[in-house]
């Protein structure tokens, strides 16, 4: 019981660094949305999944898991639930430093089915919070006001009711500027599976026609390349890249067995100052035993025509026009070590463009998987809802195949893939067509004892005939309240005209906990980049439901201190202070010398 007891601890301290190594692994990611997979997380560590009355769309939210893991959990609690969360140590396909991971966001109830809801009890058992912050930033040679202000106020029952709202003003916006948006979600009523309303996401299949905003990319979690999270779920941040409107899923399953998932959204929102853009959708999706299949069509409307002037020659095949129709087939099949997966989209533009992709993975052993996928983006296919596994940020223009490898021989994790693509246009930083290009990532990671680990990885990329070849090595330790963090960064760049330039990083994070409610935390890091192509991306710890990703570039010494305070146990307080001291900018020479940020965070839970 004792070694039980110690096990759940370890897990649910781990909770900050778990966030940070994902954080981490996908700070070479420029179209990530940070903040909505952090408050997923968060939320998910204060309210755990049920392992006995879960989902798999449910455990989708969960970066780190494989679908291949997802299915051998569903398929353990369907055969016996589970007493105890220490029993996932029995699921086949987890390594020890997996379920230790796993841990801080699930539980297991003893309940047979899921508890009626009474709303006399909603507001009475809900979890309630309230955030502010307030940020001053880059204050030597900001352009205009400063400071960024944020309020939030979140609620939740059980993860089956959520609502919240958000108010927010930019760093240089005035009062017009203010964002606004706010949500309600609520999941597993009889047949309704959910109901959005408000800021909303969606995703179906592989996303071609419905994606949502966060993208794992290519060298995360290499298995997982191609899935994403399926259905509708809320969208806590107002930076209009979700939907806006209401959605709802209705889940039933007929007498032979085959679960029918329907969905229905509308979306409305501004573009711009002038256009709205009216958005219908929906899906049907069949299920049986291993096999399933789904179909998804959206139309969109425009109150104005859109159209591209800035650049012709590289917008030219973007979507023109107020109307346009997107439809998509998907289908996935999956036995045993087998997992077949695909998407073929059509979208409407001056003609109708085709989106394709397909891939398979193969798990022949539990510590062995590969995985293969094949891109096809026709030059005419252009919808700005969708996402699909793709080398830029818009699915458009491309055709690529892609092959990864992921090894768990004893205390390792080996992952390395290779991925190809070729582009028939102009795109964006290539200003000749048409083009091709090469990634490649090797990466091993070493995790002796739970106290510390340490992983290297090495990268290769060409697009655009340039070349940028990287390299990363970073050692954690974790002795009772300390934790370090030590990791260096090395890259080179060969562009076009054959010259040669070099970026280079190294930091030392240093975290203690006190006896009291107090823990502090900072680092230091020194790096030099010769050009913009040679910046360096790391990411810093910030105050609660805070990110920060600074682009290293120039010359220079970077410190920040962060200090955590929980004074009562429905409040906690968090102030960062942040400092850049260039020795070149690489900008104008009237670019002051230093940089400083300030990040001050109340959280208080009523």
């Amino acid at each position: 019981m004792k070694a039980l007891l110690f096990i759940l601890l370890l897990a649910v301290a781990n909770i900050d660094r778990i966030i940070e190594d994902i954080y981490t692994q996908l700070t070479e990611l420029e179209y990530v949305n940070y903040e909505e997979l952090q408050n997923t997380l968060y939320e998910l560590a204060e309210r755990p999944i049920d392992l006995n009355h879960t989902s798999e769309r449910e455990l989708q939210q969960l970066p780190f898991l494989t679908n291949r893991q997802i299915d051998n959990i569903l398929l353990y609690v369907h055969e016996h639930p589970m007493e105890s969360a220490v029993e996932l140590y029995l699921v086949p396909g987890f390594k020890e430093y997996e379920v230790l991971n796993l841990l801080p966001f699930v539980t297991v109830s003893a309940r047979q089915e899921r508890q009626q809801i009474y709303a006399r009890e909603v507001f009475r058992d809900a979890g309630q919070e309230v955030n502010l912050r307030l940020d001053t930033r880059h204050l030597e040679d900001f352009r205009g006001d400063p400071v960024y202000i944020q309020g939030k106020y979140k609620f939740n029952y059980a993860n089956r009711v959520q609502f919240g709202a958000v108010l927010r003003r930019p760093a240089g916006g005035e009062a017009q500027d203010l964002q606004y948006g706010g949500y309600l979600q609520l999941n597993d009523f009889g047949i309704l599976r959910e109901l959005v309303a408000g800021e909303f996401q969606a995703q179906f299949g592989t996303g071609l026609v419905f994606s949502n905003p966060f993208h794992l990319g290519k060298k995360n979690y290499v298995l997982n390349v191609g899935t994403q999270r399926e259905g509708l779920a809320k969208y806590t941040s107002p930076d209009g890249d979700g939907l806006q409107g209401v959605g709802a899923t209705l889940e039933f399953e007929d007498r032979h067995k085959v679960l029918i998932s329907t969905s229905l959204l509308y979306s409305i929102k501004r573009t711009n100052d002038s256009t709205l853009l009216h958005t219908i959708g929906t899906n049907v999706t069949l299920t049986h035993n291993n096999f399933k299949v789904g179909i998804t069509a959206s139309e969109k409307i425009y109150s104005d025509s859109i159209d591209y002037f800035h650049n012709p020659e590289y917008t030219r095949h973007y979507f023109h026009g107020t109307h346009q129709a997107v439809v998509g087939l998907n289908a996935r099949y999956h036995w045993q070590w087998l997992d077949i997966f695909g998407e073929v989209a059509a979208a409407e533009n001056t003609r109708w463009g085709v989106g394709l992709n397909v891939g398979a993975r193969f798990t022949p052993v539990e510590s062995f998987g590969i995985v293969a996928l094949y891109r096809y983006y026709s030059p005419y296919f252009d919808n700005v809802d969708g996402y699909g596994f793709s080398e830029t940020n818009r699915v458009h223009d491309e055709n690529g195949g892609y092959l990864g490898m992921e090894w768990k021989p004893a205390r390792w994790r080996l992952s390395a893939y290779g991925d190809v693509f070729y582009f028939s246009g102009i795109k964006y930083g290539i200003p000749y067509a048409p083009s091709m290009g090469y990634d490649t990532y090797v990466e091993a990671q070493w995790l002796p004892e739970k106290e510390y680990d340490m992983l290297g990885h090495l990268r290769a990329r060409e697009k655009g005939g340039v070349g940028t070849y990287s390299a990363r090595y970073q050692f954690n330790t974790t002795r009772g309240a300390w934790r370090l963090r030590t990791q260096a960064d090395v890259n080179m760049v060969k562009d076009t005209e054959e010259a040669l330039s070099w970026g280079a990083s190294v930091f030392q994070d240093v975290q203690y906990t006190f006896r009291v409610p107090i823990t502090i935390g900072g680092r230091v890091q020194a790096f030099h980049a010769d050009t913009w192509a040679n910046r360096i991306y790391t990411f810093e710890n910030d105050v609660l439901y805070g990110f920060s990703i600074p682009a290293m570039y120039g010359r220079g010494l970077r410190i920040y201190i962060n200090l955590k305070y929980k004074p009562l146990t429905w409040i906690s307080l968090y102030l960062r202070v942040s400092n850049t001291l260039y020795y070149n900018r690489l900008t104008s020479d009237t670019a002051t010398p230093t940089q400083t940020d300030i990040h001050l965070f109340a959280r208080i839970k009523l």
